[in-house]
């Protein structure tokens, strides 16, 4: 069975690193966290976090060899940036998702994964309607499976509802809540969160402008020559980004800078 070891200055960076070079998606592979990272005093005793992936039983939850991830998503902690991945696609196909690589239509997830996501599904389900009570914010919260990613959905009770607040600027409140819930995921089961919370379809219209951003920029840097740069975004949002122009042929993309102005940049091949 294949796996990789990767290290980077976060768990969620060096998962992406890992998932890169082993060209599957998380669904699509065991993880295990080898190492939290350590900030150390005034710099010494730091260590980064080192995260172990292996594909599971079949290679992937088709049953067939794992999909390659396009694009390289950030590894926070390395010297240099990530090398960027050439892409082989025409880019032309309409809604398709950077976050993740899906089954086709016809193909069916593996039942085992499924219920594992069924499970954990449902487990952030129960607390967030415990969190939401106790906020006294009266949400809906659904959970469904969308092209091969479970979200858990938050939805405002009646027009007049704001929900607004646990999006926050620039998404900053629903990424501490994700948190939150990977924690309570992995502290209840031992195993690692592969669902994602959405308020209002707020991630789901961010991706699909990403996406967009991503193609118009791809198109530039093929026609100028230029290096075109999107704006800064986090590491999830870098990811859709990378992933998005791999479907585009004749470009690389790579992430410069720091965060949190750490962004993704497209270049001609």
């Amino acid at each position: 069975m294949r796996e990789v070891e990767r290290s980077a200055g976060s768990v969620e960076e060096a998962l992406e690193a890992a998932l890169a070079e082993i060209g599957a998606t998380e669904q699509e592979v065991e993880v295990e966290i080898v190492r939290e990272p350590r900030g150390g005093f005034l710099g010494v005793g730091s260590q980064e976090a080192v995260v172990r992936v292996r594909l599971r039983a079949g290679d992937g939850p088709l049953g067939g060899a794992p999909q390659e991830l396009a694009g390289t998503p950030d590894t926070a902690g390395d010297d240099e940036p990530e090398a960027g991945v050439v892409g082989t696609g025409d880019g032309d196909a309409s809604g398709e998702r950077g976050d993740s690589a899906e089954p086709e239509a016809g193909e069916r997830m593996d039942p085992a994964l499924q219920e594992v996501l069924e499970d954990q599904a449902d487990l952030v389900a129960d607390f967030l309607e415990g969190l939401f009570d106790a906020m006294d914010l009266r949400a809906e919260v659904e959970t469904a499976l969308v092209e091969g990613t479970m979200y858990v959905e938050v939805w405002a009770t009646d027009e007049e509802e704001n929900v607004g607040l646990l999006i926050g600027r620039h998404g900053q409140a629903l990424d501490a809540l994700q948190e939150v819930v990977r924690a309570v995921v992995l502290h209840r089961t031992n195993e690692r969160c592969m669902v994602i919370v959405d308020v209002e379809d707020y991630r789901k219209r961010r991706r699909d402008q990403i996406v967009s951003r991503t193609r118009d920029a791809a198109q530039l840097a093929k026609q100028t020559g230029r290096a075109e740069a999107l704006e800064p975004m986090n590491a999830y949002e870098r990811k859709i980004a990378h992933d998005a122009a791999g479907r585009i042929g004749g470009v690389t993309s790579q992430s410069e800078g720091e965060d949190p102005d750490r962004r993704v940049v497209i270049h001609r091949a």
